[in-house]
């Protein structure tokens, strides 16, 4: 059963109900930053304690939640700030020989403004299967604070990830493997955060582009109006409209003009999985007005390319693995998350504002 973990109060219940997976976060990435970056864990911290002047700064909101989640997991600080700044360490700090197979992610994102209205935002999540036991389902209620409720699917210890809020924002994201950080930018998964903490896409959008992100990556920001991209690297943002159709297609290379970024496209398979699904969404739209999130879940069954491609399996040289996949209804204020891969699905969770 995946943890479903509810705050109405302070930031430690994040840490104490979660404790357990928290502590498995901090394994599973020590061992990781040490292979993909060369990094072992004091320099780790060292690297965290960099974004502590950007965060007391941007969001001291934000630092005080991860104190909490600290305190109530009985570790350092700096090991949850290190957490939470997980992209920009194991995508731009990462070593030219890395001990591990570069081949850890696969997302494939997917938003749509159907004929009938409805706006969906979708994505599988893959990675390494280990980490997979530290996935939770985090919602947050904020009664000192006038922001919206929302609800997360993301690894204990990080909190900002994949998700919708009530007022119909909701993101996915996308890794992507350009060289360089920016410590006095938002860190992307305080960028997630920040998205789910916005009364409207336009808003949330607006806020990034006017800070910047530290590392690179790429958000899908939508709401009940429509999807936008959001392209970022340390020193670049840009924006990726919807298409005519209102779609917004992602994976994990970089579609956009980037000046002077350093891009290594470390999934081969990206551009085949990002070309396969607008193949997909063409076939489905030429035959209904309007797809809902049964057509859309159907999509992300697909297996062309196995063990690669958009239902990845942890099989051969493939190692990672889709372990969830989630389906926003905007429009409703609602979500379906489906834990395992997306033809073998071992527990589903159902969000609604």
């Amino acid at each position: 059963m995946v943890l479903i973990v509810n705050a109405f109060g302070t930031p430690y219940e994040h840490g104490q109900q979660a404790r357990d997976q928290v502590l498995g976060s901090l394994s599973y990435y020590g061992s990781l930053f040490e292979s993909t970056c060369g990094l072992d864990w004091p320099s780790v911290r060292d690297e965290a304690t960099k974004y502590l002047e950007t965060l007391e700064r941007l969001c001291p909101e934000y630092l005080e939640e991860i104190r909490g989640i600290a305190e109530g997991a009985e570790v350092s600080l700096l090991d949850i700030v290190a957490l939470n700044v997980r992209t920009e360490i194991n995508f731009g700090l990462f070593s030219d020989e890395p001990e591990l197979p570069i081949e850890l992610d696969g997302c494939t994102a997917l938003a749509i403004k159907t004929g009938n209205g409805s706006s969906f935002l979708s994505q599988n999540w893959d990675w390494q299967t280990r980490q997979g036991e530290n996935l939770i389902v985090y919602t947050v209620h904020r009664s000192d604070a006038d922001i919206p409720r929302f609800s997360i699917v993301t690894e204990a210890g990080i909190i900002g990830k994949i998700g919708l809020n009530e007022s119909g924002v909701g993101v996915c994201l996308n890794a992507i493997k350009a060289r360089g950080v920016d410590h006095t930018k938002w860190p992307v998964h305080l960028a997630l955060r920040k998205v789910l903490e916005s009364s409207s896409r336009q808003s949330a959008i607006d806020e990034l582009v006017s800070t910047g992100l530290a590392g690179s990556a790429h958000l899908l920001i939508a709401d009940e109006l429509g999807a936008t991209g959001l392209e970022s690297t340390a020193n670049t943002v840009e924006l990726l409209p919807a298409d005519d159709q209102g779609v917004v297609i992602h994976s994990n290379h970089l579609l956009l003009s980037h000046d002077g970024s350093e891009e290594h496209l470390w999934l081969l398979d990206s551009p085949q999985r990002s070309d396969r699904m607008q193949q997909l969404v063409t076939e489905e739209l030429s035959s209904k007005q309007a797809l809902n999130s049964s057509d859309i879940f159907k999509l992300f069954q697909d297996e062309d390319g196995y063990p690669k491609g958009i239902n990845r399996d942890a099989v051969g040289d493939s190692s990672a693995e889709t372990l969830f996949n989630i389906i926003m209804n905007l429009s409703e204020r609602t979500a379906t998350i489906a834990f395992g891969r997306t033809t073998n699905v071992v527990e589903r969770v159902h969000v609604s504002f």
